[in-house]
């Protein structure tokens, strides 16, 4: 080994006098002095930004967030309570612009934190943020998670904690914008700085909305159970706790097929109160769900007018229209599709030819006699009239939106519709239409695939009518034959049939199996008079409207349009509306001849006669009518036999009476109209054929409890 000293660490060859190399990194020291020389970047590694760069970008970074903080902290003060808290009115207006109501005053009562149980307490931060008295006011988190849950695509998330909701509610309004978060974020801040935890949820429970025009915990403990806040049980707590989620919602007395929801939300509640320690798990156990009370509105929401302005509300806020929030906080003007000659017209006809007949005195099952109509322009999709009840303040119930009682055989046509729409085939081959012969024998047994069912409905009165064709059948509503009908065509074909031409999804007791033939689906007057439109359009169908315009100030509120479409084929819409012109011509249905003008309906009785319908249309015009029996006390439904001195209500007397009374009255004025069908060759039976009858009702209740007529 040589010991001659190395000259590679200054970069230079030997024997060389210049300067190091470019691609020299030695030691960073040079030969003369062994004064440290900075060493240089070469190729692509100068573009990468050093370790200086880096973290002074990150040091300006959080100076820059620093001060936007501590400059937002010191510019934003806590203003005081905005006049949103107190409420604006919203204006309803009937399609003429005159004034339905005005809706919007407060039902408030503040309540102080020492007056409100702990049950109570907890149950509503077990619901809305159970960290409320051991974290900061804000939780930046969960404000991030809500941000970016939006910014990707999931929808609106709430990322607020109670003070930051409390901020909104009673100092800020409920627009969701950047500068609104901003300044609840530092009023927040400066808010948990300058009062207690206490003081921060006693306003926020005072000014909380719970629904029915409920605002704060005092309110809302009267409008669903008639007691102080102090006399709240904890299942009650709880539930009202629930409600501050989705008042609209979980409301189970406006809203019955929600039922399931709201019980969730409950159980939500009622387990996070378990988990936080302040309710025993063995108490929660024991536990049934609370069912409020019946609603009792304002008094300026008396008569129809209720109604009418709960049902616009509801229409605009599940069609997401208008936030729920901005619609509390009022100040709207919204003109609605309500005609009030057809309004009129529709509570003259309930009441000539039903209420008038009642003896509530002397009768008990008179009291129970409610009844239910909603009226829809097939053209446009308008709501032109609604029947509620008979005064809001009196029965809170809308009877025209519920969806609690079975349809019947008003349901029957979407069955041959949907036969028509399938080029549908009977057990033998047969292509099924008007002229198909079934058996309509009572109690036969359904087939499927030349195999028993063990499914055998029975007919109406158990009456058997041997082989008949399905136009006698749709005029006798004969059950065995529409049950054939289902399966051949199929249980899910029916139900898509149904949704293509108006009934919704979300209706509940709609059933993918034989018994969906029978109507045991529970659909609102409001989605049958919206189905049969499509029919009476030949078979297009466009989401109803009940808002003709809204505005707020000066913002126009966007609306949805009415954009029909064919939904099912116009052959399968018209060969149906002729089958169902012979109903009302000589079927179950031939009270409604009292319209004086071309008419197509059919009549249905709902089980153990507890709701009697009749659906039915003009070319200009589908209203459906339905009587229901309900006991005010308990909310129970009740078979109405005997009631208004008639030993049954079906479809074909009351219902079709009134329909008749309103349709001809809703009418008067406007020229006779034809329909124009094109049935493709599949016509009713020819005129010879001897007309359908139809026996005089039995004294007695039928033997079965099956849906008929």
């Amino acid at each position: 080994m040589s010991d001659e000293p190395t000259t590679e660490s200054d970069g230079r060859e030997p024997g060389s006098d210049g300067p190091p190399s470019d691609d020299s990194e030695g030691d960073g020291m040079s030969s003369e002095g062994g004064k440290k020389k900075k060493k240089r970047r070469t190729g692509w590694r100068r573009l990468l930004p050093t370790w200086r760069m880096v973290l002074g970008g990150v040091l300006l970074f959080v100076l820059l967030v620093s001060g936007a903080l501590v400059a937002g902290y010191l510019l934003v003060s806590i203003p005081s309570p905005n006049k949103a808290a107190a409420a604006q009115t919203n204006v309803y207006l009937y399609a003429d612009g005159t004034q339905i109501a005005r809706d919007g005053e407060v039902n408030r009562e503040n309540v102080t934190l020492s007056k409100v149980p702990k049950t109570v307490q907890h149950a509503v931060l077990a619901a809305e943020d159970r960290d409320f008295y051991h974290e900061t006011a804000v939780d930046p988190k969960a404000m991030l998670r809500a941000g970016w849950n939006m910014l990707t695509g999931g929808g609106r998330q709430s990322g607020s904690t109670i003070t930051q909701q409390y901020v909104k509610n009673y100092y800020l309004d409920q627009d969701q914008t950047i500068t609104r978060k901003a300044k609840e974020f530092f009023i927040a801040l400066k808010l948990d700085r300058e009062v207690s935890k206490a003081e921060v949820l006693q306003g926020y429970l005072n000014t909380s909305y719970f629904g029915r025009n409920a605002y704060g915990i005092q309110s809302a403990a009267h409008a669903y159970y008639g007691k102080d806040v102090s006399k709240l049980t904890t299942a009650e707590s709880a539930y009202l706790a629930a409600l501050v989620n989705s008042p609209n919602a979980y409301d189970t007395r406006a809203h019955p097929e929600n039922r399931a929801r709201a019980k969730a939300r409950w159980n939500y509640v009622l387990d996070g109160m378990v988990t936080e320690g302040w309710l025993k798990k063995s108490t929660r156990e024991g536990m049934k769900f609370p069912e409020p009370d019946e609603a009792k509105p304002p008094g300026n929401m008396a008569g129809e007018r209720g109604y009418l302005v709960e049902a616009v509300k509801n229409y605009l806020i599940e069609n997401r229209i208008v936030d729920e929030q901005r619609l509390r906080a009022g100040g709207f003007r919204i003109t609605t599709t309500f005609q009030p000659k057809k309004q009129k017209a529709m509570r003259n006809a309930v009441d000539d030819k039903l209420m008038s007949q009642l003896d509530k005195k002397n009768r008990k099952v008179d009291k129970y006699v409610r009844a239910g109509g909603s009226s829809v322009d097939p053209r446009t999709g308008k709501v032109v009239a609604m029947y509620g009840g008979i005064g809001f303040t009196e029965q809170f119930m809308n009877n025209a939106t519920r969806r609690d009682y079975q349809v019947g055989s008003t349901f029957k046509p979407f069955i041959f519709a949907s036969a028509v729409q399938n080029k549908s085939k009977t057990q033998g081959g047969s292509s099924i239409n008007a002229r198909t012969v079934y058996d309509g024998t009572n109690k036969r047994e359904v087939m499927s695939d030349g195999r028993g069912t063990d499914y055998s409905p029975a007919n109406e009165d158990d009456r058997s009518y041997g082989q008949i064709p399905v136009t006698t059948a749709m005029d006798k509503s004969v059950n065995s034959v529409f049950a054939q009908m289902g399966v051949d065509v199929g249980p899910k074909k029916v139900k898509n049939t149904a949704i293509d031409l108006g009934i919704p999804k979300n209706v509940p007791n709609m059933p993918e199996d034989g018994s969906i033939a029978l109507g045991v689906t529970t659909a609102s007057t409001l989605d049958m008079a919206e189905a049969y439109a499509s029919l009476a359009n030949h078979g297009k169908h466009g989401h109803y409207r009940m808002v003709e315009k809204a505005t707020r100030g000066n913002e126009v509120i966007d609306l949805p349009d009415h954009d029909p479409k064919q939904a099912v084929p116009r052959v399968a819409a018209d060969s149906t509306t002729d089958i169902l012109r012979s109903v009302v011509k000589s079927g179950t249905g031939t009270a409604a001849q009292s319209v004086g003008r071309p008419a197509a309906g059919k009549t249905g009785t709902a089980e153990e006669d507890k709701a009697a319908w009749f659906a039915g249309f003009t070319p200009e015009l589908s209203t459906v009518i339905s009587v229901m029996g309900q006991d005010s006390d308990s909310g129970a439904q009740k078979p109405l036999y005997g009631a208004a001195g008639q030993p049954r209500i079906n479809g074909g007397g009351y219902p079709a009476k009134i329909w008749g009374a309103y349709m001809k009255e809703a009418l008067d004025g406007r020229p006779v109209k034809d329909f124009d069908l094109d049935t493709n060759g599949d016509a009713e039976l020819p005129s010879t054929q001897p007309p359908a009858t139809t026996e005089p009702p039995t004294t007695e209740p039928p033997s079965t409890g099956s849906p008929s007529e």
